[in-house]
């Protein structure tokens, strides 16, 4: 990492992802992008929801060389500690939609402590403080990597990614990079080959269960009569098609105990 570039990690909140093409175009298929890009958002807003914080994610224009995407993380608590929030989250989305980010964390927040004390603007007592919330974060996150890395709904959007852009031959290579404030690059680029997209995608569909205490689904297409049918719902603002194991509820919605 260049040395002028080493402060700005702490705001390093806007990841670039990055469409290499096969030719001098700066076009791409509207289908493929906004396909591509809606799997993207889903895992930065799993990997947000995991961490319990709130945010809002904004784009901003397109640029040639390919075609470049931004997206910018903003927390919707105003501190210093939302702000390193953002940008682990962001390294976390380029880690694990690479690799499994165990080995990557580590680094991370080491560089982020190293920048707080490399930032004159920031007073001593700020430094002690941000430095115990970011290893506060750290311990966090070691304690839900095993969450990350088996996660489901990362594991089916990451393959999504990548099926989507196997089936488009214009696409040679994808990157990903973390951007400050004023697009300064603060970590080096990801970068994954077409040849190496098959890597990432699921060759079946079966996953292992996802087992979430206190989940609250709304449910929007219930079972109605008996059999092996699907129930369908909305759980983290998005459509979902699940089990349902209870007997009990589903004898009282089968019996009319319970209406839609």
């Amino acid at each position: 990492m260049p040395e002028s570039n080493k402060i700005s990690l702490i705001n390093g909140n806007t990841l670039e992802l990055h469409y290499w093409f096969n030719d001098d175009s700066h076009t791409m298929d509207a289908i493929v992008q906004n396909k591509c890009e809606y799997q993207f958002l889903g895992i930065l807003r799993e990997i947000s929801s995991i961490f319990n914080v709130e945010i809002q994610i904004e784009t901003e224009p397109l640029a040639d060389g390919g075609l470049r995407r931004w997206f910018k993380i903003i927390s919707k608590e105003e501190n210093k500690k939302a702000t390193i929030t953002t940008a682990i989250i962001a390294a976390l989305v380029t880690g694990i939609i690479i690799t499994p980010i165990t080995t990557t964390i580590s680094k991370i927040t080491e560089q982020l402590i190293e920048n707080v004390f490399e930032d004159k603007e920031i007073k001593e007592l700020e430094k002690e403080k941000l430095k115990l919330e970011i290893e506060n974060l750290k311990i966090e996150i070691q304690q839900k990597t095993p969450q990350l890395n088996h996660n489901n709904i990362v594991k089916k959007k990451r393959s999504n990614f990548y099926e989507a852009l196997d089936k488009y031959p214009k696409v040679e290579k994808v990157s990903f990079t973390i951007e400050d404030q004023s697009k300064i690059q603060v970590t080096e680029e990801k970068t994954v080959l077409r040849k190496d997209f098959k890597k990432y995608i699921l060759i079946s569909d079966d996953l292992e269960p996802l087992k979430i205490d206190n989940a609250i689904i709304e449910i929007i297409s219930p079972v109605l009569k008996k059999g092996k049918y699907k129930w369908m719902g909305i759980y983290n603002g998005e459509s979902i098609i699940f089990n349902m194991k209870s007997k009990e509820f589903k004898t009282l919605v089968q019996s009319g105990n319970i209406q839609f």
